[in-house]
């Protein structure tokens, strides 16, 4: 029997007798899993009304609300999931992450020591203890909390990705290139490792390397709008303004209509001596204002004085 045929024969159950807990209970868990999340939230409510003590009827309430992104619903279904049975360490796990979205750290953080109070070889539970550290910009305690995320898993490719950015952030480049190096080792198509590999190669002015990682970032990722401006910027700063052109061409077909393309080519154009299309490349930039990233008015100079 499909789950579309479990759920008609429940609801058809339900129709017939409204008082079929069980019943409901076991509706509300099929529509949560197969995606119907606004249903499955009203048979849950339902019931957390008759069984106002069930903890499992709070914790998947606050799953739901998780995923229809309903965040300060999902942090009080979760405490009451706590509060009927603070042993249960899945429910401080999730609170945790609700935390962390509502960017309330160091509330995520108690959340997720109790769950290393009851498990302290829980890799994803350091992990995300890492996570709040860098959002603050901790970067010595993130350091060792993603550190020990690897320990407990040496192929938790995130963890070793934002490790490769605390260095790169501190200064720590080849430390840097090790960690997006073995991204890479884990998962080869992990566009943002060959971004960062990308902007490390240009700081230290490997531009072949730096090339070949900036394809094979929009080889795996197309839309990766940074990646062309950096891919059109070595090239232009290497004089190769035809080629800069191309990429940012390909990259407006991939992306669509964005300010700093346009300005760019402008450039490129200009260092070109084509007067003509580099006016035009910045008259779109100034059109597409919303997606440039230079002062407008800047613009309208480098425009008013394209001849000088």
């Amino acid at each position: 029997m499909s789950a579309i045929e479990k759920i008609e024969k429940l609801q058809d159950t339900l129709r017939s007798d409204p008082s079929n807990f069980q019943a409901r209970r076991q509706l509300a868990m099929l529509l949560l899993d197969n995606g119907y999340n606004k249903e499955a939230l009203a048979h849950f409510l339902h019931l957390a009304e008759i069984f106002k003590e069930d903890s499992e009827l709070y914790y998947n309430t606050g799953i739901v609300y998780e995923k229809l992104k309903d965040l300060h619903n999902a942090e009080e279904a979760y405490l009451n999931a706590i509060k009927y049975a603070p042993e249960d360490v899945d429910a401080y796990y999730n609170l945790g992450l609700v935390y962390t979205d509502l960017g309330k750290f160091d509330k995520a953080v108690d959340c997720f020591e109790t769950v290393l109070d009851s498990d302290n070889e829980d890799s994803n539970t350091y992990f995300n203890i890492g996570i709040c550290y860098f959002k603050q910009e901790k970067f010595d305690s993130a350091k060792y909390y993603f550190e020990r995320t690897i320990e407990l898993n040496p192929e938790d490719l995130y963890a070793h990705f934002y490790l490769g950015n605390i260095f790169k952030t501190t200064g720590d480049l080849a430390l840097a290139r090790s960690e997006f190096e073995k991204v890479l080792e884990i998962s080869p198509d992990y566009s943002w490792a060959y971004y960062n590999l990308a902007v490390l190669d240009f700081e230290e002015n490997n531009i072949p390397s730096a090339l070949e990682n900036l394809r094979q970032t929009v080889n795996y990722n197309p839309k990766d709008v940074e990646a062309y401006k950096i891919w059109a910027r070595v090239l232009m700063k290497n004089k190769r303004f035809p080629q800069a052109i191309e990429v940012l061409n390909n990259g407006l077909k991939k992306c669509g209509e964005n300010g700093d393309f346009y300005f760019l080519q402008g450039e490129a154009y200009k260092n070109l001596n084509d007067i003509e299309k580099a006016k035009d490349a910045l008259s779109l930039a100034l059109k597409n204002y919303n997606s440039l990233t230079f002062d407008v008015a800047f613009v309208k100079d480098k425009l008013n004085n394209i001849h000088s």
